[in-house]
C-alpha cells in the first residue's frame, strides 16, 4: 500500500517547529532583492489588492486563527496545514500543503503522483520541493475569484487527504462516488457564510 510506504504529514504530523518548512513563508515568497521592500497595500494594483482581500475573508472564515506575515498565510482546516502564498508583483498566487516525507517514497509511489496530476487532482496538483512532497494550486491573483479561491482551498485539502488511497481533489471523480458533490457542497456553504457575513 502507498499509503503505508510514506508518512503523511498533514494529520497532526508536521515537521518540527525547529527544522520544519512551516516557520515562516521565507523559503516559499517570491524571490526580491535584499534592497527590495515588502509592497505597501498602496502600491499594489487595486485588482491584485481586491483579490488579496477575498483570500482574507475566505481564510478568516476557514480559520479565525490563521497567521498572517505581510500577504501570506498559514492556517488550519482540520488539523490539514495550509500555505498560502501570494505575489502581487508577478500576479501569482499559490495554496499549499504539506502531504509526504520525499524521501520516504518509493518509485512507483512518484508515478503515481504523477498518473494523479493527469486525472485525479485537476486543478490542484502534486509537487515535490525541499524534501516534501506537497498539494498545490497556482492561480493568477488579479482574476481568482472568492469560488475559484475557495475550490482550490478544498482541492488541495482534498489531496493531503486522500494521499495514498484514491490521490484525488474531489472535484471530479471519473469513475462517479460521492467526492465531486461534497466538495462543491463544501465551497456552497463557504461561499453562504461569507454572504451572510455580507463580505460577497
Amino acid at each position: 500500500m502507498l499509503a503505508s510506504a510514506a508518512p503523511a504529514l498533514s494529520q497532526g504530523n508536521a515537521p518540527a517547529q525547529d527544522s520544519g518548512p512551516l516557520d515562516d513563508f521565507s523559503d516559499l515568497a517570491p524571490d526580491q532583492s535584499e534592497e527590495a521592500a515588502p509592497l505597501a497595500p498602496a502600491d499594489i494594483e487595486p485588482e491584485r489588492r481586491a483579490a488579496i482581500e477575498r483570500i482574507a475573508e475566505v481564510i478568516e472564515a476557514l480559520d479565525p486563527d490563521a497567521q498572517r506575515q505581510a500577504n501570506n498565510w498559514q492556517f488550519a482546516i482540520d488539523e490539514v496545514q495550509i500555505l498560502v502564498v501570494t505575489d502581487p508583483v508577478n500576479d501569482r498566487m499559490r495554496i499549499l500543503t504539506p502531504v509526504s516525507l520525499a524521501e520516504a517514497l518509493p518509485e512507483e509511489a512518484l508515478m503515481r503522483l504523477l498518473q494523479a496530476n493527469f486525472d485525479t487532482a485537476l486543478d490542484a496538483r502534486y509537487a515535490v520541493a525541499q524534501e516534501l512532497v506537497w498539494g498545490t494550486f497556482i492561480h493568477p491573483l488579479e482574476s481568482l475569484t472568492t469560488r475559484e479561491f475557495a475550490s482550490g482551498v478544498l482541492q488541495t485539502k482534498s489531496l493531503a487527504d486522500t494521499f495514498g488511497t484514491t490521490f484525488s481533489s474531489g472535484l471530479l471523480s471519473y469513475g462517479g462516488g460521492d467526492s465531486s458533490a461534497i466538495i462543491e457542497q463544501q465551497v456552497e456553504e463557504l461561499l453562504d457564510q461569507l454572504e451572510q457575513s455580507n463580505k460577497i
